[in-house]
C-alpha cells in the first residue's frame, strides 16, 4: 500500500504509532513501514509536491476490540474524528484523518 503525503517523516511517525510498526527504510521519496511480526502489509509513504484534494478512494480500515480506548489514542497521536461513531450495519466505526487530511476508519465488528 502506498500514501502519498507532503511531509513523509512526519506522517510515518503518526502511521507507526497507530499501527505498531517500524520504519524499516528511507528511500527518497518514500518511506517504508513495516509489522514488526510480518502478518501485515507495507505500508509506503510517498512524499508527493501536490496537495491533497477531496475524498480518499481507497482507506485504511482498523479493526480494534472496543472503541474509546482505541479513539483516545489516535487522536492524542493526531487524528481528527470526521464522523462518528456510528452504526454501520451493526459495525461501530468512526471515520478520523490522519495528520494530512487521509481518510480511515476504527471499527468494532459485532461477535453476532
Amino acid at each position: 500500500m502506498v500514501l502519498d503525503c507532503a511531509d513523509r517523516e512526519a506522517l510515518a511517525a503518526f502511521w507507526a504509532q497507530v499501527l505498531g510498526y517500524r520504519i524499516t527504510r528511507e528511500t527518497p521519496p518514500y518511506i517504508a513501514l513495516t509489522d514488526p511480526a510480518g502478518r501485515d502489509p507495507e505500508l509506503l509513504l510517498q512524499q508527493v509536491p501536490e496537495p491533497k484534494q477531496g475524498k480518499n478512494r481507497m482507506h485504511v480500515d482498523l479493526r480494534v476490540p472496543a472503541m474509546e480506548p482505541e479513539l483516545s489514542r489516535v487522536v492524542g497521536l493526531g487524528a481528527r474524528v470526521l464522523r462518528g461513531p456510528f452504526d454501520d450495519e451493526g459495525c461501530l466505526t468512526t471515520v478520523l484523518a490522519d495528520p494530512e487530511g487521509n481518510e480511515f476508519c476504527l471499527i468494532v465488528f459485532s461477535s453476532t
